[in-house]
Parts: structure tokens; sequence; C-alpha cells
């Protein structure tokens, strides 16, 4: 925990109160916070500045904790909430109060064979249930894996490895080189990755659990992932005694090619299940007692871990006199030890008192009068009253240093901000100047407006100068713009009757000329838009005018005979009148018009 950091303190959404920094990694530093709307601790994961700036990632974290969110399983850290505050991206997940299993790895070097498996198979059925909802891990890893103080297993971060590889900031912070060592062949050469290889670094983990140490080591991160790809990972037993079924189970998760591997989770939980069963029974699994030997002492390692020690050979009367002598300095370091272990242990702590729901006066008397120091920072409270302390870091009866200062955090009172005035400015402006009254825009109708220009906010409700709890929405109503005209229809009106009627609706009318071989001129041809369509007062329409009938050839029909002449003329468009010749035949011997002629025109013809 730090004093320093400047969310300790701080109420984040309006929801959580942050306690204390438990760690920080590549790519997020974690905090315990209390959950103030249903009281609860949390563990609250906020990303680091350079992330929560790249839009491409806080659109991928957010879908990828969505999706983490939907997983309900006994061995999956839940994943309780997001969201976004003043730049700060966040995720709030269940507080497991334990330790990492690379914590138990430093501690106590390596396991004992059925106890690496038992931590596989919770961390495979966490896997199992991640693959079957079409998720994979990615990062699977000691730091994701949590052991709580009553043993049970978690595994946490299902999906935000992918959300941070969308981020071209990964190239240079090296969060991904940073887990090189578990990363499967492919995801090296081609960057892909599936419930495969969440497996093969599974296999990894187990080796690792077994060996105390992963299988491929280097001077650069490029030269680990140059091993993934071109070796093969090495059995355990080549380091420690490892029954050969245990060697099997890890070549069978590790196998260079993915399609050899398990193809999930479950599918290798099944091998480690059994395996596990059919091995000597040997001790309860117990993550809490540190292994004092080293890796490479296997049988010491055993009798630590199940309580024994190496036995001693038998005194003989020449060793009594200095065996007593060394007795009695055993009782006196021990003595010693145990006053310096109680001081340097227990002894220089104490507990914090309960200094919440009374005033910041009250609260450093009551401090001083068990020793302690006090500082006060503030923070926004529903439940307590302005003025009083709200929370304190250490939490009371947490453990705090004799002598030591107790943060007191004290209520501003509820948190409220007044909605501003956004009538008569436009969407983007009001959307801006919620965001920094701490309010959100809520449902957003539009609605025509006579006066008011288009996008141009007409009201707002809750009203302005309303005082509404951070991030309540406001919903707007927003104008449409001047209301649309209907077209009026004016096919075959006499173009200054059409250009008057356009007119009168309010719209501009725009006049082409073009021949109709059957709208007689000065009348509208056509329109564009038609009759009944809707546009904007001030929209142009389109008219077409006919100038009169097309000019089209005129067949030539002298020599034909009289029906066949007059079918082909009638055919080209034309009327057709016949002047018979008395006591002629019945052919055509002249025709009143050539070349070309208006359609529908008159043609006369002559039969003799």
């Amino acid at each position: 925990m730090t004093t320093t950091d400047p969310l300790v303190g701080r109420l984040v959404d309006g929801r959580y109160q942050v306690e204390g920094r438990v760690a920080k990694g590549g790519m997020a530093t974690v905090y315990t916070a209390r959950d103030t709307r249903l009281d609860r601790v949390v563990a609250l994961k906020v990303m680091h500045r350079n992330l929560a700036e790249d839009e491409a990632f806080v659109t991928r974290f957010i879908r990828e904790a969505r999706s983490a969110a939907g997983l309900s399983h006994p061995n999956v850290v839940a994943v309780y909430d997001q969201g976004e505050d003043d730049g700060v991206v966040y995720l709030t997940m269940e507080y497991v109060q334990g330790r990492t299993l690379r914590q138990v790895l430093q501690e106590r070097g390596r396991l004992r064979q059925r106890e690496a498996l038992e931590v596989a198979e919770r961390v495979l059925a966490a896997l199992g249930a991640a693959h079957r909802a079409g998720l994979v891990h990615r990062d699977v890893k000691p730091e994701n894996v949590l052991i709580s103080d009553d043993g049970r297993v978690k595994v946490a971060d299902f999906g935000l490895a992918r959300a941070v590889a969308t981020s071209p900031h990964t190239r240079t912070t090296g969060i991904i080189l940073g887990t090189v060592a578990y990363l499967a062949p492919e995801q090296v050469e081609h960057g892909t990755a599936d419930a495969r290889s969440d497996v093969y670094a599974t296999g990894i983990l187990l080796y690792e659990m077994l060996v105390g140490q992963v299988p491929f080591r280097a001077d650069t991160p490029i030269a680990v992932a140059y091993k993934h790809v071109h070796e093969d990972v090495p059995p355990p037993s080549a380091a420690v005694p490892v029954d050969a079924r245990v060697d099997r189970l890890v070549a069978y998760a590790t196998d260079r090619d993915p399609q050899a591997r398990p193809a999930d989770a479950s599918e290798l939980l099944t091998e480690v299940t059994a395996v596990r069963r059919d091995l000597p029974e040997d001790e309860p699994l117990d993550l809490g007692a540190p292994v004092t030997s080293s890796v490479d002492d296997a049988d010491n390692t055993t009798l630590l871990l199940s309580g024994g020690s190496p036995p001693e050979p038998a005194a003989t009367p020449k060793r009594k006199r200095r065996g007593l002598v060394a007795l009695l300095l055993v009782v006196v370091l021990a003595a010693l030890a145990g006053f310096g272990g109680w001081w340097f242990g227990t002894g220089r702590w104490t507990t914090t008192p309960d200094l919440t729901g009374v005033t910041t006066a009250a609260a450093r008397s009551k401090a001083e009068q068990v020793g302690l120091k006090t500082s006060t920072a503030s923070g926004y409270s529903e439940s307590v009253p302005r003025g009083e302390v709200a929370s304190t870091r250490p939490a009371p009866g947490g453990r705090i240093l004799r002598g030591g200062t107790v943060a007191l955090v004290v209520s501003l009172g509820p948190e409220r901000h007044a909605v501003p005035t956004v009538k008569g400015e436009v969407l983007s402006e009001a959307e801006a100047d919620l965001s920094k009254s701490r309010l959100s825009v809520g449902d957003v109708r539009y609605r025509y407006s006579a006066t008011v220009a288009r996008n141009v906010v007409l009201s707002s409700s809750p009203e302005a100068g309303r005082m509404l709890k951070r991030g309540t929405k406001v919903d707007l109503v927003v104008s449409r713009g001047v209301p649309p005209v209907t077209v009026p229809g004016v096919v075959g009106m006499r173009q200054a009757a059409a250009v008057d009627a356009i007119k009168h609706a309010g719209l501009v009318p725009s006049v082409t000329e073009a021949p109709s071989k059957h709208v007689p001129k000065g009348e509208v041809a056509s329109q564009r838009p038609d009759h009944g369509a809707k546009r904007a007062r001030g929209a142009t329409v389109a008219l077409v005018v006919s100038n009169g009938p097309p000019l089209v050839a005129v067949p030539e029909v002298k020599g034909l005979p009289v029906a066949q002449a007059k079918k082909q003329l009638t055919d080209a468009g034309f009327t057709v009148s016949v002047e018979q010749i008395p006591f002629g035949g019945n052919k055509v011997f002249q025709q009143s018009r050539h070349g070309k002629a208006p359609y529908g025109s008159a043609i006369r013809i002559w039969v003799f």
C-alpha cells in the first residue's frame, strides 16, 4: 500500500472507494477498493495511462471484459464491472485474499508431484470453462494464478492479453515479451492463439511447478522464443525425480505441433486427473508452508513438507557435555530470536481502531490515544454526512505499525452535479458540457422545429440546474430542422401554372425542355421528386416541359401498294390521307412530305 498514489482515497466512477495499492504490472495497477453500493471489498485493476489513451485498446478491452464477465466458475476470478472515469479505464474483479502461484514458487522453490497436478487440475478446470464459452486466455502464467488463504485456486485476466495485443504500445513496453516463457510456438511464429495455445502454456506451468524454473531460459526474450519454436520441452525428470507418467503429460501438453496436443483444456484435464489418481498418496495440498531446502535436495524437501526432519545419529557419551552446552546455547538464541521475531513480526504492529462516523477532530483524538498519527483526504459518500470520516486506510481492524499514520477519508457528502444549460447548443457541444459536469447523455429524441436549426438542442430532462448523482443520464430533445413539405403533382399542367404551384409549396422549380411524342408543347411531361414526396422547404423540384413532338424520318412509299404505304407511315407515327386519281390503279405515285417531319403530323399520298 502507498500513500502517494493519487488514486488511493479517490472515489472512482462514483462507486469504488480506493483503499490501497496491491501490485503494479506491465499493463495495469491493482488496488483494493470498497464497492460503496454493495458494501464489499473488490480488486480494482486500472489500466496504465498509455493504454487508456489508445482508442483501439479501450474498445477491445471493453469487449474482452464483457466476455470475461460471462464466465462463472469456482476457479475463475469473477469480473464484476468495467468502466472509465476521467481517463481511468478500470476493471472490477473478485478480491482474492492470498498469494499468486509465482509468490508460492518463490517461497517454496517447487511443488511435489501431486500438489503440482492438483493446481494444474484447477487451472485447467478454469480454462476448460473458458474454452467452452469460446474464450482463449492467451497469458497463462504463475502471476495470473491466485491461491487464496484457504487453498482455493483461481485464474485471472481472461482475454486481457488479446486487448493489449491490439495496442501499438505493446511493441515498446514489452508486455507480451514479458510472458515469452509461456508462449506456444504458433504464437511466436504466426501471432495466433487458440485453446491449444493455453494448453501449451499450462504444460510449461506444470513443468515450472515440478522443477522450480521454466524449461527455456536465455539472455534475451527473442532467444527464448526461438527455443519454443525449435526445441522440445525437456522432461521434468531430467531435473528432479518425477514419475514417467508425469513426464508424458508435460510432453503431450507442450508438443510443438498444435494438432498433436490436447484439443482444449478439458481434454488435458481428463489426462491430468487420471495420472494424479494413479500416483501414490502423499500429504494433502498445503500451499502455505514454505520449503527451506534447495530444489535439488528432493528427499529432504519431502520430509520438510510432511512435517518431519532428517533423523539425527544417536549421541555418544563423549558428546553429552558438548551437547548440553549446545542445548543451552540454542535455548538462549531461541529466546533472543523469539523476542526479535515478536518485535520485527507482530510486536511492531497494532490494530487500526474504528475512526469512521465521527468528525475529523474526534478521529484524530481517538487515534492519538492509541499512539497513532493521522493524515486526511476527502471523498464523496452517499451514506456518511459531510465532515465525518467515511473510511480509513488501513481499514478498521487492519494491521498498522505502532506510531504509524492512519489516512482519514473525510466525507464531502453525496456527490451531486448541476445539469448545465444545453438548450440552444448543437448536440456535440451539449454532450461535451454534460461530460464536463460528470453527467452523461441518455435518450436523444428528434423533433421538427420551424424556428430552431437542425441538430440544435430544444430541451433537456431533467432541466438545467437540477442536482444529480455523478454519471446520471440526461435525456435530450434535438431539432430536426424545419418540417418538410409535400411536393405537389404538376404533370400535365401548363408551364406557368406548374411553376406557380411549386413556388407556393415552398419549393424551388427547375425547368428544362425536351421533345415529347404524347405531351403537347408547353405542358409538364415529368417531375422529380414525384407527387406526394416529402422534402425540406427550399428544396428543388425538377420539371421537364414538352417543347413539342420530335422530328422523325418520313418513310418513302412511292410505288408501294396503298395498303402497305399507309401501314409504313402509320407505324412511323404519322396520320395518312389518301387522294385517289379517277380511273387509277392501286399504287402510290406521290407523297406530300419527305425527309423528316414532326411526330404525329399528317402525310397525304396520291394513288394512281
